[in-house]
């Protein structure tokens, strides 16, 4: 395809596709390419244009940049404009490199050989695609980042040669989704939120320290069936709250997702087809008459499962220990959600692999599991928010057909939606969870069993009981606002004198 390079792109509009821009202004860099060469792709969560005011200004996803910083109406011009001030979006850069010919690309790169941003364009065309474009190798330059550490996470990374650049992508080409450096990731960086856990857990008595992992681990387990809508039986939730225990310890391959899915599904999976999916998934509903497939997230197609695994287990293996935890933790987590490469157990399995890399890395307390799903369920809507961040936006841009089995099948090539997304809503969500176990969840659940202690101390000072009488007591307590009940008093402590009952109600009210 040979474009015009001056008369491709859009003037000023005031609507850009079905986005209203804060004023009437000129889309540039990623919005001007997707427009121009009619991309297929989710739009960016910040898209840019040039306003006439003197003032860069953020409002309603958009950043208003000023005249000055128009960029000439080129390919060039807004490939350049993108990478200096948008950073990289993988996905729009292999759409709009599918959508050009080679030797597009070719004449600008040779016309400016020195020039970082376009040697960085030629690398990404042989990184993104796995083809050579016919230019000899680089003998002039300065070598350039790949990615620029100002705009999104880096890890260390290799040079190539060839392009006399430094390739710091956090991932391969088979899964590298990309986090942005917003203010509030910077700030819960800052905050050294694992530091934060290890000195709460200082302040707490061993003896209290083993009982608020135990009830932690417990109530993140029970949480996370919760969120799927499941009430399992009290051993499935057990042995899946074991399996957290040990996150961390075994690394990721297709055994170990394998040995997953058989803890979450258990002994009973009659009813599912266990290992990678041989067909569609989604997630959603069934039209109640027709049955027809109403899906509110449609998952990889089953036949790019094997490659898309690969590349997240290979970003386990060789980029999540450069990234922040939390942040890797997030990349890692809800790129495979959203992949969904089983049948059934995807969303427990998804918020494992968060436990997995915080315990790997070091970042939770040996021995203890931070209750994220807990935090999760607390914020369900928001957690449905972020997940649909990306997969709302992805759902028209994939063409499917219902199945005679009322499933799904993908007609169109989907594998690089779920391999190039901006992870970073939901690494500033995980963060917010975490940071809420930190500075409540822990601290407050010590504290109640450091209460409750004192609590059976007293009251066994007051009359002898067994413990099982204590937790009794203290459930009626707590049912009733610190009164025991008549039903309680006639009944299970019908031997307790007025005296006694009134020290206990004083007890409860005074600690709890």
């Amino acid at each position: 395809m040979k474009f015009d390079t001056q008369h491709h792109f859009s003037g000023p509009v005031s609507v850009f596709q079905v986005s209203r821009l804060p004023e009437t202004a000129r889309p540039v860099g990623y919005a001007a390419l997707i427009d121009a060469f009619d991309l297929q792709v989710p739009l960016p969560l910040i898209l840019c244009a040039i306003g006439p005011k003197h003032k860069v200004y953020e409002q309603d996803g958009w950043r208003i940049y000023t005249p000055r910083h128009e960029p000439t109406a080129t390919l060039e011009g807004h490939l350049t404009f993108a990478l200096k001030y948008e950073g990289l979006d993988l996905l729009v850069l292999k759409r709009l490199f599918c959508a050009l010919a080679p030797t597009d690309l070719e004449t600008i790169i040779k016309a400016k050989p020195n020039s970082s941003y376009m040697r960085r364009i030629w690398f990404l065309y042989e990184w993104l695609l796995g083809k050579k474009l016919d230019i000899p190798d680089a003998k002039t330059g300065t070598y350039a980042e790949i990615v620029d550490p100002k705009l999104q996470c880096v890890v260390k990374g290799v040079t190539s040669t060839r392009h006399r650049v430094h390739n710091n992508l956090p991932g391969t080409a088979a899964f590298c989704p990309m986090v942005r450096k917003t203010k509030e990731l910077e700030q819960f960086i800052e905050q050294k939120l694992d530091e934060q856990a290890h000195a709460v857990i200082g302040k707490i008595s061993s003896s209290v320290l083993a009982r608020t992992a135990a009830f932690l681990l417990l109530k993140d387990s029970k949480s996370s069936y919760a969120i799927e809508g499941e009430a399992p039986p009290q051993d499935r939730i057990q042995r899946w709250g074991k399996a957290i225990g040990e996150a961390g310890k075994h690394p990721l391959d297709d055994a170990e997702f394998r040995r997953l899915q058989t803890i979450v599904i258990g002994k009973d999976n009659r009813f599912v087809k266990m290992g990678l999916r041989k067909e569609g998934g989604f997630i959603g509903e069934h039209d109640r008459d027709s049955r027809l497939p109403l899906p509110d997230h449609i998952s990889a197609r089953h036949q790019d499962l094997p490659v898309l695994l690969g590349g997240l287990i290979a970003f386990e293996h060789d980029y999540a220990n450069e990234l922040d935890p939390v942040i890797a933790a997030a990349i890692l987590a809800f790129g495979f959600v959203y992949i969904h490469p089983f049948e059934d157990g995807n969303g427990r399995i998804h918020r494992y692999l968060i436990h997995h890399v915080l315990s790997a890395r070091g970042f939770s307390p040996a021995g203890l599991v931070f209750p994220v799903s807990a935090a999760i369920l607390d914020r369900i809507e928001d957690y449905r928010h972020v997940l649909e961040s990306y997969s709302a936006r992805l759902l028209p841009l994939i063409e499917w057909k219902p199945t005679a089995k009322m499933n799904i099948e993908v007609l169109n090539d989907t594998g690089d939606f779920y391999r190039y997304f901006d992870a970073t809503p939901h690494a500033e969500f995980l963060f917010e969870c975490v940071q809420r176990t930190i500075e409540h969840d822990l601290p407050e659940e010590a504290a109640f069993l450091e209460r409750y202690d004192l609590f059976r101390t007293r009251v066994e000072a007051i009359a002898e009981m067994p413990a099982s009488m204590i937790d009794l007591l203290f459930n009626f307590l707590k049912q009733n606002q610190g009164q025991l009940s008549k039903r309680a008093r006639r009944t299970e402590f019908s031997m307790l004198t007025e005296e006694e009952v009134s020290a206990f109600e004083a007890l409860y009210q005074e600690l709890f």
